[in-house]
């Protein structure tokens, strides 16, 4: 076979190979870094650049942050990224100013961990593992902006994620403006007296500590004492999103408890409307936008408060979506996290008391203790499983039913999540099937407020129907219907002072403390007093200390009892400092959290924009001209954003508000970060698993007879991801040495539509190799090397297959349908290799002109070639000449009874009218027809003719 192969080239010296795919791939790679091919210019600043170029239409896209990993990339990780660059291409050459450059997302946890066993640096490892994507992802010859290209760990990066935060927690929603607002205008309205200052006194009454605990109430980054997802496990604690929904871990896999500890928040909530209001301008998959509404989960009903008995001042408020019910509440439930349950909790349990309600406590505190210990355990989606045994315990105390006056039981139940509402409801059995259930367990009344049909008996009544049972002195509900009834019970509420309609979300804010050491620094320090103050800006960045020990203290991963205990917490040095905050020296506490790995990622499109100024976050007139408002694009935001569908709530979500915070205090034009989101599909691989279920080294697999062995031993195949645990991983570095990088770029984008998952088959990629073969013999002599293109004209044919391939391919790339952009492309390319002669220059060049963007080593190569000296990058994309995109003529087929009688070469433009006539005179069909009447004539011109006969 080497004989054959050395022969070969011998005869060829000048083919296509992937020795020589390299020595192009990698020139040209050269060349483009060293003209700064791909460079964007901004309209002013470090970054400004040619005037023309600036005033063409601005294009800016972007892939989701990659986050550098140890392991490197597989051949799965780099389909978005040649996705946007192929896009990207293409706008290019159709006249776009195009921004498109890759920084990584660089603090998180698996840097730490791997620092925690190695010792390594967390820098270290993870700038190492940078410096190894950067090449990995260079050799793929993507057209990246490397001038603006940056690290989340970089302090001069993280200098504005900290002082974005500064922005926000010195910042209050203003619910009258809808907008967010400095909190020094809110410190104003307290002191002058035009805002009322929680708790009837004088702004000038309250002390310092007195003062900074009204604001943190206010202020849109805080910290509170509040339920948090605590794993002992990592050591930290976990914000919902990171939580499973079997209530562990989502890195690492470890059990999750509620516990209460003091952290820091971001105020989201107060954006809940906005963020659902403003879903509708953006162009997002549909199924994203339904993610974020669910998650946002606005539900309209009222807000009704429950005296609590024997307990002055004491109430208990709930949402609910049906205050039509409210005659049917026979008890109320409080999620175990609920903050007034101490407080009610009486000392011994009332006489008469159920012996199912106590849990076989002797006292009501006992009782609640054990539940709420048992409850830690449990997932926020075992809590709320449907058909599950309802548990609960009564708290000894009972509150008011607002419209009855009856005394009904507080019950602490898991069913109830402080997450939702207000962590309590009053049940209403009669209309809900956990009520019911929970009311049966417990021996408590069930009362119908709503009629169910006839002969509905033994469970709750979800559905609508006139309100029955709800009537006292003052009020009667019975005889309407359900919106009618809320209407009514709600203005009654509203009167009296004990409720309101009003609208609750499912959002809850975001938890933003961690407890590790990689990650940004919290500019916050605290006095004696435990008040916190913001570091000036001029104290940024506040960067890492150096720690002896990265890892956070973890604990037994089951002991829900215990506390995190952070590594910055250990450098006392760093800790404890004197600041001069404008008052004098003063001794200070730093914040030992840090924020979470989302923080980064929440505003890097920004950084992109104008990366290297230090005097403020982005330029006005740069972030105007790349993300402003504009026609169709009402909210502003990158123009194409690519990544995976499962960032739909976290990253994004958290994005759009800090967004919408800068927006409201004047630091960008965008309301929203990415109007255009495109979510690509995955390349799955397959997994191949012995009889333990253990997977082995799929590359080491044979197949005979349908079947699969390793090492002797069947296997068996599943279709799964691609991961180097899963054996099965194909790196980008081992497809561009045995094909070139253009080879694997063409076969991702030809494997199926881009937002579809698919499996990968490297046999399957030679495919796309020969593509470029043939497309080398089309302009190069194997032979000899030399361009063999012909300066004549192209026939007719060879007009209409050039053509028609243009066409298609420009309407395919706009919309990233790149399979089938490749498939018209392989479709022209096939048709010259079939006509065998020289192939002219005009079809040449335009030939390699469309292959540009998908293969850009080879196009530029074969461009230099043929003459140019200007880089391909910057050329026009060809345009489609009507005249030969249209057919000449079009086959029409004559059907009879569904059955082909006739084939008719027409005109495309043929009318209904003319098809039928020429249809119906065709000799075939006037034979087949045999004189036969005719009852009706189906016509679709112009290729379709359907004749019934009577």
């Amino acid at each position: 076979m080497s004989e054959m192969n050395s022969a070969a080239e011998a005869a060829a010296p000048h083919r296509y190979t992937a020795a020589m795919a390299a020595d192009i791939e990698a020139r040209w790679q050269d060349f483009w870094d060293a003209e700064g091919t791909y460079e964007a210019p901004n309209p002013s600043g470090d970054l400004a650049g040619d005037p023309a170029q600036v005033a063409k239409p601005k294009k800016f896209i972007m892939d989701m942050f990659p986050y550098p990993s140890g392991a490197g990339l597989h051949v799965g990780h780099p389909l978005g990224y040649i996705a946007t660059d192929v896009f990207a291409r293409h706008q290019r050459m159709s006249g776009h100013n195009v921004l498109h450059t890759l920084g990584f997302d660089a603090f998180g946890l698996p840097a730490e961990q791997y620092a925690v066993q190695t010792g390594t640096h967390p820098r270290v490892s993870t700038e190492a593992n940078i410096g190894n994507m950067k090449a990995q992802l260079r050799r793929l010859g993507l057209g990246h902006d490397n001038r603006r290209s940056f690290a989340t760990i970089d302090p001069d990066y993280y200098k504005w994620t900290q002082w974005i935060f500064l922005q926000i927690f010195n910042s209050w929603y203003d619910d009258e403006a809808r907008k967010a607002r400095p909190i020094d205008e809110l410190v104003a309205q307290f002191e002058s007296g035009s805002r009322e200052v929680p708790g009837d006194r004088a702004w000038s009454e309250l002390n310092a500590v007195e003062r900074a605990g009204v604001l943190g109430e206010y202020r849109l980054a805080y910290a509170s004492d509040a339920p948090v997802n605590w794993c002992p496990g990592l050591g930290t604690v976990l914000a919902n999103e990171e939580v499973t929904s079997d209530g562990r871990s989502e890195r690492g896999n470890f059990p999750v408890f509620k516990a209460k500890l003091r952290q820091w928040n971001m105020r989201i909530t107060a954006y809940a409307d906005r963020l659902l209001d403003d879903l509708d301008a953006l162009d997002w998959p549909e199924a994203i936008k339904l993610q974020q509404r669910n998650w946002i989960g606005r539900s309209e009903g009222a807000r009704v408060d429950f005296s609590v008995d024997g307990h002055d001042g004491a109430r208990i408020t709930v949402f609910t979506t049906r205050p039509d019910t409210l005659f049917g509440a026979t008890y109320m439930v409080l999620a175990p996290e609920h903050g007034l349950i101490d407080s009610i909790v009486p000392a011994e349990w009332p006489e008469g008391v159920k012996e199912a309600w106590t849990g076989g406590a002797a006292t009501p505190a006992e009782a609640v203790a054990a539940y709420r210990k048992q409850a830690q355990t449990k997932s926020d989606v075992e809590r709320q499983t449907e058909h599950k045994d309802k548990t609960g315990v009564f708290t000894g105390s009972y509150a008011l039913n607002p419209v009855t006056g009856e005394r009904i039981p507080v019950f602490v139940a898991d069913y109830v999540l402080m997450g939702y509402g207000t962590g309590a409801i009053m049940a209403v059995p009669g209309q809900d099937e956990r009520d019911w259930e929970f009311a049966e367990a417990f021996e408590l009344p069930i009362v119908r407020t709503v009629q169910p049909p006839e002969g509905w008996e033994g469970e709750a009544f979800t559905g609508q129907g006139p309100a029955i049972n709800s009537a006292n002195d003052e009020i009667s509900l019975n005889g309407l219907d359900v919106d009618e009834a809320k209407a009514r019970i709600t203005a009654w509420l509203t009167d009296r002072g004990i409720g309101e309609g009003t609208v609750n979300f499912r959002l809850r804010d975001w938890l933003f403390s961690r407890q590790r050491y990689w990650g940004e620094p919290f500019p916050i320090v605290y006095d004696e007093d435990g008040v916190a103050h913001a570091l000036p800006e001029s104290m940024l960045p506040l960067e890492l200390p150096e720690v002896d020990d990265y890892s956070p203290r973890t604990f037994d991963p089951d002991d829900a009892d215990t506390q995190p205990e952070t590594p910055l917490s250990r450098n006392e040095d760093w800790v404890n400092v004197e600041l001069d905050l404008g008052d004098g020296p003063k001794r200070y506490r730093r914040e030992t959290n840090t924020m979470p790995n989302w923080a980064g990622s929440c505003w890097y499109e920004l950084r992109y924009l104008d990366p290297h100024n230090n005097e403020q976050l982005v330029a006005p007139d740069i972030e105007q001209y790349w993300m402003g408002p504009r026609e169709g694009q009402p909210h502003g935001g990158v123009d194409l954003y690519v990544g995976g569908a499962e960032h739909a709530v976290l990253h994004l979500l958290y994005a759009r508000f800090w967004s919408k915070v800068l927006f409201d205090l004047g630091h960008v034009s965008s309301v929203e970060p990415f109007h255009k989101l495109y979510n690509q599909g995955m390349i799955q691989a397959y997994v191949y698993r012995d009889e333990r279920g253990f997977p082995v080294a799929a590359a080491e697999v044979e197949e005979r007879d349908g079947k699969f062995f390793f090492e002797g031993e069947q296997v068996r195949r599943e279709l799964g991801k691609m991961g180097k645990s899963l054996k099965n991983a194909v790196t980008p570095d081992e497809i561009c040495a045995e094909y070139g990088a253009d080879t694997l770029r063409l076969y991702e984008m030809a494997m199926g539509p881009l937002d579809v998952s698919r499996p990968w088959d490297t046999r399957a990629v030679v495919g796309q190799y020969r593509l470029l073969q043939r497309l080398w013999r089309n302009v190069v002599d194997e032979a000899t090397g030399e361009v063999t293109v012909v300066d004549t004209e192209p026939d007719e044919a060879t007009l209409r297959a050039l053509h028609k391939a243009i066409d298609g391919v420009s309407q395919d790339m706009a919309a990233m349908r790149f399979n089938t952009a490749i498939a018209k492309i392989t479709e022209l390319n096939n048709h010259l290799t079939k006509t065998g002669g020289p192939v002219p220059r005009p079809v040449a060049e335009r030939l390699v002109l469309l292959v540009a963007p998908l293969a850009p080593h080879i196009a530029e190569e074969l461009w230099r070639r043929l003459g140019h000296t200007e880089s391909v990058v910057h050329q026009d994309f060809p345009v489609a000449d009507p005249a030969y995109v249209v057919d000449e003529s079009v086959t029409c087929v004559v059907q009879i009874k569904g059955k082909v009688k006739a084939r008719l070469e027409v005109a495309p433009s043929i009318t209904d009218e003319e098809l039928e006539a020429l249809a119906l005179g065709a000799e075939a069909v006037v034979a087949a027809l045999g004189g036969a009447g005719i009852r009706k004539v189906i016509v679709r011109a112009p290729k379709l003719v359907n004749i019934v006969p009577a």
